[in-house]
């Protein structure tokens, strides 16, 4: 009797024994929030939903959308949702006056900050010194207006010889078509397709000054979850980071395979502008040679540093949040799991 019950026990240890290399026995429920609307950039989520690697892992996962990449972090705060992609200076934002409640990055997939400044080619503004004596228009409180006067700073430009008129993000193409202002602080994943959707060439009739480019080398969006899911379940963490990954690294490979994830979320998406967003989110704001040395999903720790740095100083903020605060590469798969081979077809 007692042999039996010394093997069942040891049965239950076995099965019940925390470990990240598998799914958790019980479905986990996770509810989950976009940065904004349906998008191809996406598709890594949707994709990991759709063909059930959410649930290989042991996870119910539940994909909103959402409000912007800033506001996935005050939802995760909220208690509403446990992990979102949205952006992780908005962490770093948060992080100053209420490090306990912050969610913490756990895969950056965004190597390259989308901040950019976009005018026409006639305008002439292909470095922060030809914005004096230029307008720009800008919506209010976005990283984009906010780290323009740092830009400045940087490059040594006079930002007092700088207009900068606040309107709302819906305005900024068109007024810029317009001719309205000379330049608009935009997201270029963003700003690139709405001047595509107001029949204009993004390529070939527009510039686009990249902050990244200019000093300001920011990392951007990626997966973030709350700090109480990685206290209380994180097998669960584990499992949503590798079910992404394993989407990232497929739709390198097979873009349609991530076009048809996003369709099948919501069959309102226009397929040939999601398509085409989804690769501009691969090719313009992932691959990198930071990248493919360090795989999917990992930070360069000296970068990471000078860019909460960066943040601190754009925003003026009374404490200066410690990497691991923002960040943490515990629950990465193995580099070789995170290599990104990416068909440009």
């Amino acid at each position: 009797m007692l042999k039996k019950l010394l093997s069942t026990l040891a049965l239950g240890l076995c099965l019940s024994g925390p470990g990240l290399s598998g799914p958790a026995l019980a479905e986990t429920n996770i509810k989950f929030t976009l940065g904004w609307k349906t998008q191809g950039s996406d598709a890594p989520f949707l994709l990991a939903q759709q063909k059930g690697y959410f649930k290989a892992e042991g996870l119910n996962v539940t994909i909103d959308q959402g409000e912007g990449s800033a506001a996935t972090v005050t939802r995760i705060m909220s208690g509403a949702y446990d992990a979102g992609f949205g952006d992780v200076n908005a962490i770093i934002q948060n992080a100053a006056t209420r490090p306990g409640e912050v969610p913490i990055m756990v895969y950056q997939l965004w190597n390259k900050p989308p901040f950019a400044i976009v005018s026409k080619k006639t305008t002439n503004i292909t470095k922060p010194a030809d914005l004096v004596g230029k307008k720009l228009g800008g919506a209010q409180g976005t990283p984009t207006t906010r780290l323009v006067t740092v830009l400045g700073t940087l490059n040594k430009v006079d930002m007092s010889k700088v207009a900068i008129e606040n309107m709302g993000p819906n305005l900024q193409e068109p007024m810029l078509i317009k001719g309205d202002i000379d330049g608009a602080l935009v997201f270029n994943i963003t700003s690139w397709f709405n001047l595509i959707n107001n029949r204009q060439d993004p390529a070939k009739d527009y510039n686009w000054l990249l902050f990244g480019e200019f000093g300001l080398d920011l990392y951007s969006n990626g997966m973030m979850v709350s700090q109480k899911l990685i206290k209380e379940n994180p097998d669960a963490v584990a499992g949503l980071v590798r079910a992404v990954n394993k989407a990232a690294v497929e739709i390198g490979l097979d873009a349609e395979a991530g076009v048809k994830a996003v369709l099948a979320y919501d069959n309102l998406a226009k397929e040939e502008l999601e398509r085409a967003r989804m690769k501009f989110s691969y090719e313009q704001l992932i691959l990198s040679p930071e990248v493919d040395r360090l795989g999917l999903g990992d930070v360069d720790d000296a970068r990471l540093a000078r860019s909460i740095g960066i943040m601190v100083e754009g925003y003026q903020l009374t404490a200066t949040p410690k990497p691991e605060q923002i960040f943490t590469r515990q629950f990465l798969p193995p580099p070789a799991d995170r290599k990104l081979a990416y068909k440009t077809n």
